[in-house]
């Protein structure tokens, strides 16, 4: 079984590996599609929090159901993607429901490794049917769930002004699934190019360049003096992330899904007299990917908008890095096989 390894920071290595074994309670999937997110660039770069090496990355993920345990309802050969976030079950989060941030989490491809690879196990539990959809669809649905996760905790509601920091694939999903929920979307972000791809393929109403001499003032005339009731970032840019503060409206949600290394610094009176809400959004939950899902099926979300550039297995080692780059036009990449 071939695999892709990230051996150091800027260094991957193909490895042959042993196709895995099936155990009580996994099941063994043969990969198919692997989309590259900012995690995995991230580990690249050597600046992904949570890290160690050596890692085989990839957990945007979709392949064949080949062999399984203790998995109702599936069958072999089916297409299918699986929730990459393993969770104890015990622990206090868990025990509320949020097994998406568990304190024993193991994330596929970042604290266990990932699916570079041929063949890749996971527990059973974790398995999501394929409901029809395609392989490239089914890669996507994991990204889109982290945006329609980070909707949720904002709790956005119909006719809001929702400001999304950061015109990635994750932020795209974040807006995407505020339209869905009746907002009025705002995108920002410094790549004039991205922000253009908001307006003609997502079809989202304001965009503004956060390199603008006059931003406050654009935002304050898109909200009509009242300025965004809820602020996404999703940047995990120190920078952005601390400027993103400015931008809330009085009694506005703030949400991080963007996520760096270093320390958020704001003013506590300006927070303080909007009795504004910061939060987190980490992972996503099950019913998340149902919604991804079930949006995708209404056609409410067409995920293959975003592949912007299509590699082999075999080309991954050569073309990685040149997707940092932002000169080359990557908003997602997909990786087959086969």
């Amino acid at each position: 079984m071939k695999t892709l390894v990230c051996t150091t920071p800027k260094q991957f290595d193909y490895a042959t590996g042993v196709k895995p074994d099936l155990e009580a309670g996994r099941a063994i999937i043969k990969i198919k599609r692997i989309g590259i997110c900012g995690t995995d660039l991230h580990a690249y770069e050597g600046t992904q929090p949570y890290f160690e090496y050596p890692r085989i990355l990839g957990h945007e993920l979709a392949g064949e159901l080949v062999e399984f345990d203790n998995a109702p309802g599936f069958e072999k050969g089916e297409a299918v993607t699986f929730i990459p976030y393993f969770n104890c079950g015990t622990c206090i989060a868990c025990r509320m429901g949020k097994g998406n941030c568990c304190t024993h989490m193991k994330v596929c491809g970042v604290h266990v490794h990932g699916g570079m690879a041929e063949y890749l196990s996971v527990p059973s539990e974790s398995l999501v049917h394929g409901e029809g959809l395609s392989f490239d669809e089914l890669a996507l649905v994991e990204p889109l769930a982290i945006g329609a996760h980070g909707v949720s905790r904002a709790d956005v509601q119909p006719g809001e002004y929702v400001l999304v920091i950061g015109a990635g694939p994750i932020g795209l999903g974040i807006m995407e699934f505020a339209r869905i929920a009746g907002a009025h979307v705002i995108a920002m972000d410094i790549n004039e190019s991205r922000l253009q791809f908001c307006k003609e393929k997502l079809k989202v109403e304001h965009v503004v360049n956060a390199l603008s001499p006059d931003v406050m003032a654009q935002l304050q005339k898109i909200t009509n003096g009242d300025m965004p009731t809820v602020v996404i970032d999703a940047t995990g840019s120190l920078r952005a992330i601390n400027n993103g503060f400015q931008y809330m409206a009085h009694g506005a949600r703030y949400v991080l899904v963007g996520l760096q290394k270093g320390d958020i610094s704001f003013s506590h009176p300006e927070f303080h007299k909007r009795e504004a809400t910061l939060m987190s959004s980490r992972n996503a939950h099950r019913s998340d990917f149902e919604h991804v899902i079930a949006s995708m099926k209404k056609g409410l979300v067409d995920p293959t908008t975003y592949i912007t550039h299509r590699v082999r297995f075999d080309q991954v080692k050569d073309e990685f890095e040149s997707w940092l780059d932002p000169a080359t036009g990557v908003i997602k990449a997909m990786v087959e096989l086969e």
